[in-house]
This record gives C-alpha cells, structure tokens and sequence, in this order.
C-alpha cells in the first residue's frame, strides 16, 4: 500500500481530464514573474497537439504529437497563460484520458536535486523549502494589495466628487429658495 502512495499523491494533485476525438479544450493559469513548469501524462500512448501561449498571443511552447513529457520556462511579467490541447485524429478512438500536472514558483523547484548539488541534510532542505514558501507567500500578498489601493483610490475620488456635486446641489437648491444670501 505504502509503495503505491508515492505516484497516487503525484497525480492526485493533477488535473485530469477526457479529450474527444478531433476536439480542442484549453486551460488559463495567471502567473506572476516565476517559473512554470508543465508535466503532461497521457493514458493509452495517444498523442496530442499541446500549445501554450501567454495573454499577448505569443506562442511559448508548441508541440505536436506530444504524449508526455516536461516543460519549464520562465514568465517575464505577470500574465495570463493558456495551455490547449488539440487532438486531430480520425477514426473510432475513444476518448484520451490527459493528466496535466502545472507547477510555478517554490512548487516547481526540485529540492532533492537542490540538496544533492548543495549537500544540504533533510532539515536543511525542509527550512529552505519553508523560507522560500514563506517568501512566496509575502510576495502573493503584497501583489493582492496593490489593486486594493488602486481600487480605494478610485473609491475615494468617486466619493470626493459626489460629496463636491452635492454640496454644489445643495448650494443652487438654497439660493432658490432664498436661504442663502451669495
């Protein structure tokens, strides 16, 4: 039981899904400035059309006939990503099963390899592995502050001029009936 947890945990963590014959199903991941890094597993050895491209149209990776396989590249900027998946096949082939596995940031990092070069102990890989979440962390939440402040901004102006429209309102309503003299 215990040998099989290992690889069940790695895919279970994936998104899987049914690709029908001659059919196109595309994915968004929005990344800020990391790494990302794509596993794809296929069932039954089919193959597919993998495509990836950022918000602009630029294609980053492009593959035909992939059936499995890892990628990695790294984002310059924040931005929307989408990874399609095209099968052109002819036939009665029955639908390919697709597991996508999309790692960025300290996700994608690969600590055992980090701890050999470096000749970390387990410890040591599991702090650094803890630093860099945490850093991640403090980087996610300063980014989701920033459109907080921008909308804020806009909120105040919006309610700053409301109040200004009002008081001029208020202004013209008095000077009609008389009860201000200017």
């Amino acid at each position: 039981m215990s040998g099989l947890s290992g690889p069940v945990a790695h895919w279970v963590l994936a998104i899987s899904f049914h690709l029908p014959v001659n059919s196109c199903k595309c994915l968004h991941e929005e990344i800020h400035k990391n790494l990302l890094r794509t596993s794809l597993g296929g069932a039954g050895g089919l193959r597919t059309h993998l495509k990836i491209t950022d918000s602009a149209g630029h294609i980053l990776y492009s593959k035909k006939d992939a059936s499995k396989g890892k990628l990695a590249f790294t984002t310059e900027d924040h931005d929307m990503f989408e990874v399609c998946f095209e099968s052109n096949r002819t036939g009665r082939i029955p639908d390919q099963l697709l597991i996508l596995d999309m790692k960025h940031g300290v996700e994608a990092k690969n600590y055992k390899e980090m701890a050999k070069v470096e000749k970390l102990r387990p410890l040591e890989v599991e702090l650094r592995r803890l630093e860099e979440l945490s850093g991640s962390i403090v980087n996610d939440s300063a980014y989701m502050k920033k459109p907080e402040e921008e909308m804020f901004l806009y909120f105040s102006i919006f309610s700053l001029s409301c109040l200004i429209g009002l008081v001029f309102c208020l202004h013209c309503f008095f000077k009609a009936k008389k009860l201000t003299e200017s």
